[in-house]
């Protein structure tokens, strides 16, 4: 079974990859064997994230098989209300988990900003998902250092990052990898050896990236089935706490 704990609705203006619909979304897990993804939406990156959260929530109900993932803010400015109430409002949406992108939206994850939010997220254990090209490895350890029961699955990853990710993965128990754009040869089949299967999380990084590069270097891999099993759901539902939903 296979989760997605990447993936996004709505249009992405910068290349043609169809509309974003959750009909596309649908038919896309289903042609890849994807049971259940984690969606966030392209409005709450690219242009407004309150707008974009609330549009999200309308586009999911009655999907069981798409969880919402929001994308947070500082609550500096006010734009998503304060931490504690963002929090509470995810919870009771059914937020799944919450994503940052501190480079386009223009702030430090790790500095004292962001640090209200971060805090509310570790005490609701929602997960934090980051792209890794949107903050940096020293900063992502500062996060997980401090919020030790803070999730953190870093995706996005491209080539020639695993000297990178490793000394983080060593030296916190919270920080997971995405298989999203993991270019490195055999750097899976590294990573589960020296790290364990508990430390990767499945996602494609769909539409903007094909779904095809996550799902063959998982079930190609030279992994156990356990492992394969792990990767692929086992590992997403316990960071989400939540037991099987049925496909």
């Amino acid at each position: 079974m296979l989760i997605d704990a990447d993936a996004m609705l709505g249009r992405y203006p910068r290349r043609h990859v169809g509309e974003g619909t959750v009909a596309e979304t649908l038919d896309r897990m289903d042609r890849f064997g994807i049971a259940e993804a984690v969606v966030s939406h392209t409005l709450s990156w690219l242009h407004d994230p309150h707008t974009g959260n609330l549009r999200l929530l309308d586009l999911v109900v009655g999907e069981p098989r798409l969880r919402p993932c929001w994308v947070l803010l500082p609550d500096t400015c006010g734009e998503t209300g304060s931490a504690a109430a963002f929090t509470a409002a995810a919870l009771e949406a059914g937020v799944g988990a919450v994503r940052a992108y501190p480079a386009d939206h223009g702030y430090d994850l790790a500095g004292r900003d962001a640090a209200s939010m971060l805090h509310a997220l570790a005490e609701a254990r929602l997960p934090l998902l980051l792209d890794a090209a949107q903050v940096g490895w020293p900063s992502i350890e500062a996060i997980a250092r401090t919020h030790p029961e803070l999730p953190v699955v870093v995706g996005g990853l491209g080539y020639r990052v695993l000297r990178q990710a490793a000394g983080v993965l060593a030296r916190t128990a919270n920080v997971h990898l995405g298989l999203a754009n993991l270019s490195s040869h055999c750097g899976l089949e590294w990573l589960v050896e020296r790290y364990g299967a508990h430390r990767v999380v499945f996602g494609t990084g769909a539409p903007v990236r094909d779904p095809a590069e996550s799902v063959t270097r998982l079930l190609w891999s030279e992994l156990d089935d356990q492992s394969v099993a792990a990767i692929g759901a086992g590992n997403l539902r316990g960071l989400l706490r939540e037991e099987a939903r049925a496909a």
